[in-house]
């Protein structure tokens, strides 16, 4: 099977549907028991869907929050797990995100699951503390609690994607 990343198609569809409802699979497993998931809204309203394979068994969706990229969703169906899939994917959507120009890429996740938090924390991710959320970024935080989806801890989290000049220039 092939794993390249590439835009989404209209004829994906149906398939990253099934994706996203199958990588649900793995918070039910795990006893969290999350809102049931309509992957329709959210490709239509993102900046961006990545997506491995074809036919697809994985994706990542982009939007914009605070003027920056936002990894909004990325999911793997369970059958292609643990093969290098999401971190294929998580570099396409940095590479996307910086080649748009954004500075840097933020998600929300779960704290403690060891694919959520601790999986980007070593793929260059951090937590955000909430004094330097944008406004937008709050709003999606606000949403995802009254979503129903913040069963269990959660953070924000950003990885810069473009030198930090101070660093840089040594000031």
């Amino acid at each position: 099977m092939d794993h390249t990343i590439r835009p989404m198609t209209a004829a994906d569809r149906p398939r990253l549907v099934e994706v996203s409802r199958a990588a649900d699979t793995l918070f039910a497993r795990a006893g969290v028991h999350l809102p049931d998931d309509d992957p329709d809204d959210l490709f239509d309203q993102a900046a961006a869907v990545l997506v491995a394979g074809r036919p697809p068994v994985g994706f990542a969706a982009l939007t914009v929050l605070d003027g920056a990229a936002h990894l909004e969703q990325l999911s793997v169906h369970p059958d292609y797990g643990r093969r290098g899939i999401g971190t294929a994917l998580l570099t396409a959507a940095c590479a996307y995100a910086q080649e748009h120009g954004s500075p840097w890429i933020t998600l929300t996740t779960f704290r403690d699951l060891p694919w959520n938090a601790p999986w980007y924390a070593r793929h260059g991710f951090t937590v955000l503390p909430e004094p330097e959320w944008g406004p937008q970024l709050a709003r999606q935080w606000c949403e995802e609690i009254a979503a129903g989806i913040a069963v269990l801890p959660r953070v924000v989290m950003r990885r810069r994607l473009t030198p930090d000049r101070t660093t840089a220039t040594g000031r």
